[in-house]
């Protein structure tokens, strides 16, 4: 029998299930790392957050938050991207990140940034962001801090610190149309 693999938009009865899925793929000290002070007390956007499901079961999650650099230019920050470990190496992070950034640059976001291991995001385009040019507000290895343009040039001559994107800053994600779309990401029912 062939199982199917299918997307969605996250949901919010998904919540406690992400929750179980980041755990397993991470641990519990995740809330640990300094990409988590740019989501404490912030949604991720909707719009482009996505699942993975696998026979019923929540296989795979990928989110985006808001961030600023510089206090000017919006940023998308990705992540966390999981993968329940029965499934990996099976191509299922790969498909949700590549459906997710397609959204993103649907809906006229210009650039990503990301904490991550660099031989698995290039598979996506993603590209080390170059010593010096951009800072977090605590430990990272800067040889992990990766960068993606989804328009080109968007990060030409961008450089300072990344911070978290508050009310004011809000108005820049905004997208016309964003959650309320509906939209269907595998061959199959859609719920």
């Amino acid at each position: 029998m062939q199982h199917s693999f299918e997307y969605y938009p996250e949901r919010d009865e998904d919540a406690y299930a992400i929750e179980a899925l980041l755990d397993r793929a991470f641990g519990h000290d995740r809330h640990n790392k300094t990409s988590y002070r740019f989501r404490d007390g912030i949604a991720p956007l909707r719009d482009l957050a996505l699942t993975g499901w696998l026979d019923g079961r929540l296989v795979g999650t990928v989110r985006f938050w808001p961030v600023v650099i510089d206090r000017r230019w919006p940023a998308l920050l990705l992540g966390p991207l999981a993968v329940d470990p029965e499934m990996r190496g099976r191509g299922c992070g790969i498909h949700l990140m590549r459906q997710s950034l397609a959204n993103a640059r649907a809906r006229g976001h210009e650039r990503v940034i990301l904490v991550g291991d660099l031989p698995y995001y290039s598979r996506v385009g993603f590209r080390q962001v170059p010593e010096g040019t951009l800072t977090l507000p605590g430990p990272f290895d800067p040889a992990r801090l990766l960068m993606l343009e989804l328009v080109p040039g968007a990060m030409a001559g961008i450089r300072g610190p990344v911070g978290r994107a508050d009310s004011r800053d809000s108005a820049a994600f905004a997208v016309p149309g964003g959650a309320e779309e509906p939209q269907q990401y595998c061959e199959g029912k859609q719920r």
